[in-house]
């Protein structure tokens, strides 16, 4: 007998278009049911005792980790007011703590909220809103302590030190996105969005503080089920904007923030397909959008004019650039564009739209993001800069003058010399002739004789880009001679919006071909070779690394799929999950004959075939609300039922998390330790 656990079957019929297809483990997705949660439990048991043998090596690899880490640290300070707020980590505390200093640096420090005080005696804790009141006299934050991103929120009084004895539930947030929670100008009135059933951000509600949050006034109910509500402040803090977006259409409404009872004005009704963002500055919206722009272009409007038809060309569409964002200033608008990958920062004078500038960067290849820079009235921009080899850096970019002014570089206590490394670019080609840019960084000196270990990551979904970004963590494997890769694959918006739509709905697959080229480049160019290549992904890059290890089992030797979306069909035929409805436009709907078979046909879940396969990980949260814990659950029980080889399959669940794992930053290090024995163990690279 197997020493792994082995799941019950129980055969569950699940009839679509006249097909009928038998699922043997769908009675995993009860959790209330005793024998689920015994099942999972000693799928944690078989992994404990498999890597029982990894644990001196996993602890190692958590000390280095751990010895790259400033234990007591704190972020750039920013000035908001009349205060600098800023965060910071004690040594052996797993939370940030967030404070402020009036005046100046040398002030005496305020504590605003200490997250390790919240977290006391939880097992998670997730801070999703966080922002003080204009008067600067109240915070508002909402907390989660689940993992499953409903978060509630509570007011503090910064003079009392109390907390306002109103709390309110069900709170959207999260770790991914933030528009959950805002002020009115008058520091007494808030506005917030809750979530439905299936946890949508579908209400947006006005609180006045003192008053009973049952009297809260609904300002907008969002029912098409497809769009989900954020709130934001514009950056010169005069309006709010209620933003409603699918993957694939927007619209915005907004009011005056220092008129909050007024009623919501649109912007600019949904036209379908069409996505636009806007900022406000000096009583003009500028609006980024794909009307008749497939990469975008920048249009200004009135704000007593701000339909379409009002809408006044700034930037051009290009074929060769994609605009991603905008955001305004006093005297300057900063354009976030993408070029051949890369991403670029271009100025505007506010005095002259055609005087424009490009902050210009140190390294060929590079991810740089802005930080919240909530000043509006400044001559400096600061952004966080870093590539695969240069540590995190937060830059204060002086507009005027071009000038870099480094703030903070990331430090490594244990040491770190950016010299001993190398990154490149190169490019792997697609069956169609297609181009696939591949980023890869490794210790110098390596050998091109295909015996190093590699390690792939590809992502591939919704137009994110995955850019080339330090992680200190990645030093234990580049020590070790791997190699890190990045694969920039179609389903991304890494070379346009083209890249993007042609790695979605009915051309999905070319996410999953394009990401087996880069393996083959990889090993075709001596880097590596299937004995010592490994995959990771998580969450739509779970199904990307899942569809290809089921369409090419032969090419990898060991697999890591983090909360990984597998069982595509069953889920996206079930609107009653999160996240389901949405996500028609990204998939496609069952409903859809044609869809339903194009996604039958790449399901990872629904294509396991009786082959060998390689050495697994596969992890979950139990309250993820993304990817419920069900689907990488059943997936490992069909593979061990159907595989013919005797390579490992691991399930690794957090039980107190969702999404995003661990939330404190040491566990959240164990985790990944785990991960990198895994690697290290199955692909036998020595110590």
């Amino acid at each position: 007998m197997p020493s792994f656990p082995v799941a019950p079957k129980r055969p569950h019929e699940i009839i679509q278009h006249g097909q009928t297809r038998i699922d043997n483990y769908y009675w995993m997705r009860d959790k209330t049911v005793p024998e689920t949660m015994m099942y999972l439990r000693s799928e944690s048991d078989y992994l404990d005792e498999h890597l029982q043998h990894t644990k001196p090596l996993q602890e190692k690899l958590f000390t280095e980790m751990k010895a790259r880490i400033k234990e007591n640290d704190s972020t750039v300070p920013e000035k908001r007011g009349r205060y600098f707020y800023y965060s910071r980590y004690l040594a052996g505390k797993q939370y940030p703590i967030f404070c402020r200093k009036q005046g100046s640096l040398d002030g005496m420090e305020e504590i605003l909220l200490d997250q390790n005080e919240l977290a006391d005696g939880k097992s998670f804790c997730s801070v999703g809103a966080f922002s003080v009141s204009p008067d600067e006299t109240k915070l508002v934050y909402s907390v989660d302590f689940g993992g499953q991103e409903i978060y509630t929120l509570y007011v503090k009084d910064l003079q009392s030190g109390k907390l306002y004895p109103e709390v309110i539930g069900n709170i959207f947030g999260s770790a991914y996105e933030h528009g959950g929670v805002e002020w009115a100008n008058d520091s007494q009135t808030l506005f917030y969005v809750t979530l439905d059933e299936t946890l949508r951000p579908d209400k947006l509600r006005r609180h006045i503080l003192g008053t009973d949050p049952v009297q809260d006034v609904v300002l907008f109910h969002e029912t098409d089920e497809i769009f989900s509500l954020f709130v934001r402040k514009s950056h010169d803090n005069a309006y709010l904007m209620l933003h409603h977006f699918s993957t694939t259409t927007c619209e915005i409404r907004f009011l005056s923030a220092d008129r909050p009872q007024d009623r919501l004005q649109i912007l600019q009704p949904r036209i379908q397909d069409m996505e636009y963002f806007a900022v406000h500055r000096k009583g003009s919206f500028f609006i980024l959008h794909n009307n008749q722009a497939k990469n975008f272009m920048l249009s200004v409007a009135r704000v007593d004019c701000p339909g379409m038809e009002d809408w006044h060309e700034i930037i051009p569409h290009r074929e060769d650039v994609l605009i991603e964002s905008v955001d305004a200033f006093e005297d300057f608008i900063v354009v976030t564009e993408r070029r051949d990958g890369l991403k670029q920062l271009r100025i505007i004078a506010s005095d002259d739209m055609n005087n424009a500038s490009y902050v210009q960067f140190p390294e060929s290849s590079y991810n740089v993001t802005l930080e919240a820079n909530p000043e509006f009235t400044t001559n400096l921009l600061r952004f966080k800069y870093s590539s695969f080899i240069t540590p995190n850096s937060i830059v204060d970019y002086h507009v005027d003058t071009g000038e870099w002014e480094l703030k903070k570089e990331e430090e490594i206590p244990s040491g770190y010399d950016k010299s001993h490394y190398l990154s490149e670019r190169i490019h792997a080609t697609a069956a169609d002739g297609t181009l696939i840019p591949i980023s890869i960084v490794y210790k110098k000196g390596l050998n091109r004789d295909g015996s190093n270990p590699a390690l792939l990551y590809g992502y591939g979904a919704y137009g994110a880009t995955i850019d080339a970004t330090f992680e200190s963590n990645r030093l234990s494997l580049l020590d070790r001679r791997f190699i890190f890769a990045i694969g920039h694959i179609r389903g991304g918006s890494d070379l346009g919006r083209e890249w993007y739509e042609s790695g979605k709905m009915l051309n999905k697959k070319n996410s999953f071909t394009d990401f087996i080229t880069c393996a083959e480049h990889l090993i075709k160019e001596g880097f590596t070779s299937p004995q010592k290549l490994a995959i990771i992904g998580g969450s739509a890059g779970g199904l990307l690394v899942g569809a290809c290890v089921t369409m090419r089992p032969d090419l990898f030797k060991a697999v890591i799929c983090k909360v990984p979306f597998v069982d595509v069909v069953t889920t996206m035929s079930d609107p009653g999950i999160p996240l389901t409805a949405l996500e028609y436009d990204q998939w496609g709907n069952p409903a859809d004959k044609d869809h339903f078979d194009y996604m039958l046909s790449y399901s990872p879940y629904d294509n396991i075939r009786s082959t060998e396969y390689p050495h697994m990980l596969i992890t979950t949260g139990l309250n993820d609300p993304r990817v419920a814990y069900w689907e990488p659950t059943k997936f490992i029980a069909k593979l061990r039922d159907t595989k013919t080889d005797n390579n490992s399959i691991l399930l690794h669940t957090n039980y107190d998390s969702g999404h995003a794992g661990a939330s404190g930053r040491y566990d959240f290090l164990k985790e990944i330790a785990l991960e990198y024995a895994f690697l290290i163990d199955k692909l036998e690279v020595k110590e």
